[in-house]
């Protein structure tokens, strides 16, 4: 199982922080926001963002990163400033 978190206004979003997806067939970070983006309109608007930040086991990455089972997957929207 992957562990999927989710922060900021995507938790709001999609009305959880976080979920458990089976690694089965998800090679990358693609895979799961592709898998992710198909459970619903919700889910399609809030991570279809193209500035959507990601971290692979707590460590900055990007949507090409390789995932595998046991990993903890984190997307955030992007940080703004003010």
């Amino acid at each position: 199982m992957i562990k999927v978190l989710f922060f900021a206004s995507l938790r709001e979003q999609l009305g959880c922080d976080a979920i458990e997806v089976p690694a089965d067939e998800l090679g990358s970070v693609a895979d799961l926001r592709s898998t992710l983006a198909g459970k619903g309109e919700a889910w399609q608007t809030a991570l279809s963002n193209e500035q959507l930040q990601v971290a692979v086991n707590q460590e900055l990455s990007n949507m090409q990163a390789a995932i595998s089972d046991g990993d903890e997957i984190a997307f955030f929207p992007p940080v703004t400033g003010g």
